[in-house]
Formats: C-alpha cells, sequence, structure tokens
C-alpha cells in the first residue's frame, strides 16, 4: 500500500525489545536503522506525492531498503 510506514517496530512487532536493546548497544545497527527509516520516509514521500522520480530510482530505494532491511533483521534473529 502506498504511504505504508515499515518501520522495523511495525514489521516485527516480536522484535520490539531486542530493537531497542541492540538500539542502544550496537552502533552499527542504530546507524543502519537510521538509514533504513530515512530510505522508508523518502519512498514514502514519493509515493504520496505520485513518484515525481523515474520507475528505475524508485526501484534502487526500494531495492536498497529491502537490503538494509533483511541485513536489520538478520541481526535480529542472531541476537
Amino acid at each position: 500500500m502506498l504511504g505504508e510506514v515499515h518501520s522495523l517496530e511495525n514489521d516485527f512487532p516480536e522484535y520490539k525489545d531486542t530493537i531497542y536493546k541492540l538500539l542502544a548497544a550496537d552502533t552499527e545497527f542504530a546507524a543502519n536503522n537510521k538509514k533504513y527509516n530515512e530510505l522508508d520516509s523518502e519512498i514514502r514521500k514519493l509515493e504520496l506525492n505520485n513518484a515525481p522520480i523515474d520507475d528505475e530510482a524508485m526501484q534502487q530505494l526500494k531495492h536498497d531498503r529491502a537490503t538494509l532491511k533483511d541485513a536489520l533483521y538478520q541481526r535480529l534473529a542472531s541476537a
């Protein structure tokens, strides 16, 4: 859905406590989470404004977000 928030807390509520612990204790996780949230926000704004960028650029943003999300999830699952 357009404009949907894909934060880790929303998508992985079962890891909420782990997310907060890692944000406090793991600077790499915190930095990647910040970058992920920034990408998600940028994508959401573009979607809500009828994506004023070309399809290839939008797909690259979504790919980058998915790659970060996968890495963050792997860290959550191994914590």
